[in-house]
C-alpha cells in the first residue's frame, strides 16, 4: 500500500523540553491509522504536528521531516497544508451558524462556485453518515444538534474541502456510547476514499476501526504494524502489556534509543 505521508526523525519540543523523540511513522493512503498510548506519551503532540498546529503554541520547536505526497510539510505554507490535512478535535466545535453554512464554510473560502455547493454539501454529509438525520434541517443551527451529531458535522466540514488526510484527536472523547458507535460508523465509511489518522485512548475502538496501529510511550513509537498483528502477536513486551491492559514495562529512558531505532521498534 502506498504511503500518502512519511514522517522521519520527528522531534517536537516545548520551551526546550522534548515531547516527541525522533519518531518515524508511515501513513498508508486510504487506510485508518490509530495512535494509542498512555496519557502524556506525546500522541496528541505528534498528531497536531502533522498539520503544524503544534507550532501555534509559543516556544514550540519542530525538527525532522514530514512529507505529504513527497512535498515538504515543514517548509510549506501552513494554511495550504491544513487544507490538505484536516483536523477534527476531541470536543465538537461547530460554528454558530446553520448546518449548511458549517459544512460549506471552507468550501466558500476556496472559491467553489455556488452551483457545486449542494452536491458538496450532500456528499460530505453522506460520507460523515449524518445526511439522513439532518437533510430536512440544513438551515437550522448546528448548535441545536446533539454532541455526537455535532462531531459528525465537524467531520463533514473537514471532508467538504477534499483533504488528503483527516486527523482526529480522540473524537469520541466526549460522546456517549451510542454517539460513539455512530462516529465509528462514519470513520469506517471513509476508508478507501480518505486517509484517517486517529488518536484514541479506547483500545477497543482502535481495534474496531483501524488498519494500522502505532503504540506510543514516553515520546517514542515503541511498535508499529497492522492492527491485527499488534493485537494478536506484538513483537515487544511493552506493546503486549499495554494492549492487554497491564502495566507497561520498558527499559530506562537511556536505553529507549536502543529499543526504538529510527522511531519504530525493532527486536
Amino acid at each position: 500500500m502506498q504511503n500518502v505521508m512519511e514522517v522521519t526523525g520527528l522531534r517536537v519540543a516545548y520551551s526546550g523540553r522534548e515531547a516527541v523523540h525522533g519518531v518515524a511513522l508511515p501513513v498508508a493512503r486510504g487506510m485508518v491509522t490509530a495512535i494509542v498510548g498512555p496519557s502524556g506519551c506525546g500522541k496528541t503532540t505528534l498528531l497536531r504536528t502533522l498539520n503544524r498546529l503544534s507550532e501555534l503554541t509559543p516556544g514550540c520547536r519542530v525538527s525532522g521531516e514530514i512529507r505529504l505526497d513527497g512535498d515538504d510539510c515543514l517548509g510549506m505554507d501552513p494554511v495550504q497544508l491544513r487544507r490538505r490535512v484536516g483536523m477534527v478535535f476531541q470536543r465538537p466545535n461547530p460554528f454558530p451558524m446553520s448546518i449548511r453554512e458549517n459544512v460549506l464554510y471552507g468550501v466558500k473560502a476556496q472559491g467553489v462556485t455556488k452551483a457545486q455547493h449542494d452536491q458538496i454539501l450532500e456528499s460530505s454529509l453522506r460520507k460523515a453518515v449524518i445526511w439522513d438525520e439532518v437533510k430536512d434541517r440544513l438551515h437550522e443551527s448546528a448548535l441545536a444538534l446533539s454532541g455526537g451529531q455535532q462531531q459528525r458535522i465537524c467531520i463533514a466540514r473537514s471532508l467538504a474541502v477534499s483533504p488528503e488526510i483527516v486527523l482526529m484527536d480522540e473524537p469520541a472523547g466526549s460522546l456517549d456510547p451510542r454517539s460513539t458507535a455512530k462516529l465509528e460508523e462514519s470513520i469506517l465509511a471513509l476508508r478507501g476514499d480518505y486517509t484517517v489518522v486517529i488518536v484514541t485512548h479506547e483500545l477497543g475502538q482502535a481495534h474496531r476501526i483501524s488498519d494500522n496501529l502505532a503504540f506510543m510511550y514516553a515520546g517514542h513509537i515503541v511498535e508499529f504494524g497492522t492492527t491485527k498483528q499488534l493485537f494478536e502477536a506484538p513483537r515487544e513486551t511493552a506493546t503486549r502489556d499495554y494492549l492487554s491492559g497491564g502495566l507497561v514495562t520498558l527499559p530506562a529512558d537511556d536505553d529507549l534509543a536502543d529499543l526504538v531505532r529510527g522511531g519504530v521498534a525493532v527486536r
